[in-house]
């Protein structure tokens, strides 16, 4: 059954009832992390970007330096960024024991900062950085500054122009300088899976634990076109875990879902804990 608008009254009861009684797990994505000024990047609406593939990032050094000038920019928005009244109220599913965690496809590290213990981030995380030759990781915080010491001339008012995902473009990418491993030498990257790699084996089995933990699943704010979303569901699917859908838009998990409600992430959560918890 899909819902509607903004869930209200007998409608948000409904998933409610749907819920009550069983260990819910989460499963979000960048919807989840809009009211925290972080862009969805696929959601109605959000601009056409193409974004860069490991084998590019790998084999081009102008292609590393343009993806590090933008996203060195587009870090201090995820770097201000707080958890919104969603990623709470899916923390405090789990601290009164009716939740088994969360897996998120979001790179924000938002749910952590919200109090969740139990969260698997599928994508990995924009707050770490590690070389790609010798393991070395880094946090993101401190190689920002090092990318500031060694790129002043971004602060130019011509260099650099932000897009509307918060991501940058910069008219000289071939200027900016990125540092390499302290230890090694090595090539430095996001801890974050690009497109073109697949999600480590460890992290989707820790995140197959959290739904196997579960007697329900609750997806939100994603429109579960990556394959990994998918994945989960379909593991809830199998084991015929009622889900539940909340997002704004179409989602490729409507047909799966028991129920689907089109409304916005942070209000029907926070209505849904107020519902479910003791």
């Amino acid at each position: 059954m899909t819902i509607a608008a903004e869930p209200q009254g007998s409608q948000l009861d409904e998933a409610a009832a749907v819920l009550e009684g069983r260990r819910i797990a989460f499963l979000t994505g960048a919807g989840v992390s809009t009211d925290s000024g972080i862009p969805d990047y696929r959601g109605d609406g959000a601009p056409r970007r193409t974004p860069m593939t490991i084998d590019e990032f790998l084999r081009d050094e102008l292609a590393r330096k343009r993806y590090w000038a933008g996203s060195h920019r587009g870090w201090k928005m995820f770097d201000a960024a707080q958890p919104n009244d969603g990623h709470r109220a899916i923390a405090r599913f789990e601290t009164a024991g009716v939740s088994s965690g969360v897996v998120t496809q979001n790179v924000d590290s938002l749910h952590g900062r919200a109090g969740s213990a139990r969260h698997v981030e599928l994508h990995g995380t924009l707050h770490r950085v590690v070389c790609l030759n010798c393991g070395q990781v880094y946090k993101r915080f401190d190689l920002a500054r090092r990318l500031d010491e060694l790129n002043p001339w971004l602060e130019e008012p011509d260099a650099v122009v932000i897009n509307p995902d918060g991501d940058a473009d910069v008219a000289d990418p071939s200027r900016f300088v990125i540092p390499r491993c302290d230890l090694c030498g090595g090539v430095l990257k996001p801890e974050v899976v690009f497109f073109g790699e697949v999600v480590p084996l460890t992290t989707f089995r820790l995140a197959a634990g959290l739904v196997a933990q579960a007697d329900a699943l609750v997806v939100a704010g994603s429109s579960l076109v990556v394959n990994s979303g998918i994945r989960i569901v379909e593991l809830a699917r199998r084991r015929e875990l009622p889900i539940v859908i909340i997002n704004r838009g179409a989602t490729k998990g409507d047909t799966r879902a028991t129920v689907r409600l089109d409304a916005g992430t942070t209000t029907t959560l926070a209505a849904l804990a107020s519902r479910l918890i003791p």
